[in-house]
């Protein structure tokens, strides 16, 4: 009985910690920007230049306690870092639904969403698995030769930050953001006809004038009671909302396209029935200045031989902006969005997406940005 509640949570945690080393590491850039949102909120955003490799490296280190587990590794050690880790985990997850900071953990990225208290609900399950594991860590037997399953182990290394390293270079392998391949970005904006709203409830904060008695209640109790047709009761403050049912939402609620003037060119841009090659720099103080220069001298091809729309899409100011197209001699037109679309976008800065109809016909890492010879051959010839 007692070797079954072992393996049982073995499995468990070894196949879970793998899980979401992997999901997360198939967008460490992402899982980047939520390591910066908590540096920001326990003041250490002097971390924020190392957020990547921090990001890169916690994913490995769970897919590496996950793999080590399961094959019994370094019982001893994987026990404590499993402890250690998940003791972590428990704080920063409790931290963010205690006091509302961090909205969404990332504890499996952006493939599985999950509120603060879910996450945490979830730690303390995995606490309760692994404590079981560290009082019975000598119980861990290994499934292989220690000089087999050192190499193992250190396969599994190789493979945890090499994925990571890979993906960061290359574009995620499974993109589960709403900027996907084949996703038409206007049609990801729309609400469908009877979809229902988000349902709130207001709560008013009432006191009678005359023996300073005060109430709670709902709308729909002030309503039903008539009590609002009582002069001598107040409403005393705002009425606070209360989301009390999610209602339908769009996948993209944020992205606005406009001009320096702040003219809005969403829909301009989203509905061209041509091919546009649009270059998104988040942030063009960190953009790849190679890419740029490469980009540009395609972006130029594009717009001679076939007369292509090609655009640069940046959250920093019209000045820096202008001031970026002179130095590079940029032939794109520069629109303006906010920065956390943009990030969405595609996870490279830059990053170059190609858009017909609003629909993402492909997107590429600017590592891996076809030559004019290929995109001819393979969508303008074709269109």
């Amino acid at each position: 009985m007692k070797n079954s509640l072992i393996w049982f949570c073995r499995i468990s945690v070894g196949l879970l910690f793998i899980f979401s080393g992997l999901i997360k590491a198939n967008d460490p850039l992402g899982f980047s920007y939520k390591l910066e949102e908590y540096f920001e909120v326990f003041h250490i955003t002097f971390l924020n230049a190392l957020a990547l490799s921090f990001a890169v490296l916690l994913c490995a280190l769970e897919m590496i306690l996950g793999f080590a587990l399961l094959i019994g590794a370094r019982a001893k050690q994987v026990a404590w870092g499993l402890l250690l880790i998940i003791i972590f985990f428990a704080f920063l997850t409790f931290y963010s639904a205690f006091f509302k900071v961090v909205q969404t953990c990332g504890c499996f990225g952006d493939a599985i969403p999950l509120t603060p208290w879910q996450s945490f609900s979830k730690d303390l399950v995995l606490l309760l698995l692994i404590v079981v594991l560290f009082k019975n860590k000598e119980n861990i037997k290994p499934l292989f030769s220690f000089k087999t399953g050192e190499r193992l182990l250190i396969a599994s290394v190789i493979f945890s930050v090499g994925f990571g390293l890979y993906t960061y270079n290359f574009l995620p392998i499974v993109d589960f953001l709403p900027y996907k391949v084949g996703a038409n970005i206007l049609d990801e904006m729309k609400t469908p006809a009877g979809a229902m709203p988000d349902e709130f409830e207001l709560t008013y904060n009432l006191k009678n004038k005359n023996t300073g008695e005060t109430k709670t209640m709902s709308d729909k109790e002030y309503l039903k009671t008539g009590i609002w047709k009582d002069n001598n009761w107040a409403i005393v403050g705002n009425p606070e909302s209360k989301l009390i049912k999610k209602g339908f939402t769009p996948k993209i609620t944020d992205l606005t396209i406009q001009d320096a003037q702040r003219n809005d060119y969403t829909q301009e841009i989203l509905v061209n029935p041509f091919y546009s090659l649009i270059v998104v720099a988040y942030d063009l103080k960190k953009t790849d200045e190679g890419a740029i220069n490469r980009l540009n001298a395609l972006a130029t091809n594009l717009t001679q031989g076939f007369n292509a729309r090609t655009i640069l899409l940046t959250s920093n100011s019209a000045t820096d902006a202008v001031a970026f197209s002179k130095k590079f001699h940029l032939v794109s037109e520069i629109f303006y969005a906010d920065g956390v679309p943009l990030k969405s976008m595609v996870r490279s800065n830059p990053g170059i997406i190609l858009l017909k109809n609003g629909t993402i016909v492909n997107k590429w890492h600017y590592h891996t940005v076809p030559d004019y010879d290929h995109l001819l051959k393979k969508y303008f010839q074709q269109q």
